[in-house]
């Protein structure tokens, strides 16, 4: 059913994103990848992702920053193969400081990256999905669009206003036969995660398996990481026929954490 889609992922190149591309590739779907990176593992990821499931996949550098990049992200998917059907809305960053002592500088990059890319990402691409009658837009939230964390204030209002964005979105292309949903993870198994684990038990006298279970995962009731593979298989769901009344939602993958 998604063979030959074409999606374009934003975050791509690694984490989540690349979970998200990798699961499209293999159903056949065209790709247009963007994140930042080294030059030289990102060419390796589009190759392989391309050559593994005989798809075309390109990649953009687009800083999600800036509006008339992110313009040329999705015309670059509109001039190579005629349009976008899927939007995987993934680039994101993260900052952890009391309000008070927060960076506004950092305030606004994340507030840009997380949020405001989100709207222009969707304003480029949802006059592509009306022409060709079918689109599917999936932006990943957090756990954060639904509660708070103290010191993730940036972090907690942009995706709380993706939520709130993802709603609005759903309602004005309702009848055009294009979906727009939210996925909202707790804390998920990436390298980036992995690797946080010895610096914040260094810097809180905890042991790793402390800061596992009494810091990451202390809120979810499963005590589970979800995995990247996880994740991607819930974007899938929400991009086939089967989820074709789902929209609006927020769908949550965190262990039971705002269950409570």
């Amino acid at each position: 059913m998604l063979k030959d889609k074409v999606a374009v992922i934003t975050g791509s190149t690694s984490g989540i994103g690349e979970g998200y591309a990798r699961a499209l590739a293999a159903k056949g779907c065209n790709l247009v990848i963007n994140g930042f990176g080294d030059a030289a593992e990102i060419e390796t990821l589009r190759q392989s992702l391309a050559e593994e499931n005989g798809i075309t996949c390109l990649y953009h550098n687009a800083d999600m920053t800036k509006p008339d990049q992110i313009e040329d992200l999705i015309n670059t998917a509109d001039a190579e193969f005629g349009g976008v059907d899927i939007l995987m809305n993934n680039a994101g960053i993260q900052f952890v400081a009391p309000i008070e002592e927060y960076p506004p500088q950092t305030w606004d990059a994340i507030i840009a990256i997380n949020l405001s890319s989100v709207f222009h990402s969707m304003r480029f691409s949802i006059p592509l999905m009306k022409k060709r009658g079918w689109g599917r837009i999936v932006n990943t939230a957090s756990a954060h669009a639904i509660v708070a964390s103290p010191n993730k204030g940036a972090y907690v209002a942009a995706k709380h206003g993706v939520a709130g964005l993802t709603k609005t979105a759903a309602l004005e292309v309702a009848r055009d036969n294009i979906t727009v949903n939210a996925i909202c993870p707790g804390y998920v198994w990436t390298p980036l995660v992995e690797a946080q684990i010895p610096d914040t038990a260094k810097s809180r006298g905890m042991t790793e398996e402390e800061v596992i279970n009494d810091v990451m995962l202390a809120a979810a009731a499963t005590k589970k990481f979800a995995t990247i593979e996880q994740v991607a298989a819930l974007a899938m769901f929400l991009c086939s026929d089967a989820a074709e009344n789902i929209t609006g939602s927020l769908q949550s993958i965190d262990g039971g954490w705002t269950a409570q």
